[in-house]
């Protein structure tokens, strides 16, 4: 596979910020599967790391967006229409979950009485309690969290598809 050219590479902020934003991603599934029972020591390092990890994503996306904007992906590898429908398919919804799933996490966290806690930054609050919505937004963040298991999965297992049965340069174009 040849390497590609800088005009077929996405640029170096888009590249650092999808690997960062994967890593925190990953910091807050993590996260959410470490924290052990309330009350503990545990469960509150696992949640504020949680936390940090959900914002943090947010405000990279927020820039990742912006930076799209300002300079455009490389042209998408040559692929039949309905390869292309997809890729662009999971690509919109994985934009639209590293942006809606921390906002539906903090509102959770905020419809249910408590601020966003963020050690060295302080909290903060976006809105005021209200239990019976905050208990709709959090099953509205846990579901999208268990289907991105799976949006994520697909979207990696396609990557590793085009790098090593079809040889293109999909992946390399990220990396």
């Amino acid at each position: 596979m040849p390497i590609p050219s800088q005009q077929e590479r996405f640029s170096r902020p888009a590249i650092l910020l999808h690997w960062a934003i994967f890593l925190l991603v990953a910091l807050a599934y993590l996260a959410i599967e470490m924290r052990g029972p309330k009350g503990s020591d545990s469960r509150a390092f696992w949640t504020a790391t949680h936390f940090w990890a959900g914002c943090s994503v947010l405000i990279l996306s927020l820039a990742r967006v912006a930076w799209r904007s300002y300079k455009s992906p490389p042209a998408p590898v040559t692929a039949p229409p309905i390869l292309q429908f997809l890729s662009t398919a999971s690509h919109l919804l994985l934009y639209i979950f590293i942006i809606a799933q921390p906002i539906l996490g903090i509102l959770t966290v905020n419809l249910a009485g408590h601020p966003i806690n963020l050690a060295g930054l302080g909290s903060f609050t976006v809105v005021g309690p209200d239990h019976d919505l905050g208990k709709s937004v959090k099953d509205i963040h846990e579901t999208l969290g268990n289907v991105f298991y799976w949006v994520i999965g697909l979207h990696a297992l396609a990557a590793l598809w085009h790098h090593f049965v079809k040889r293109d340069n999909t992946l390399r174009r990220i990396i």
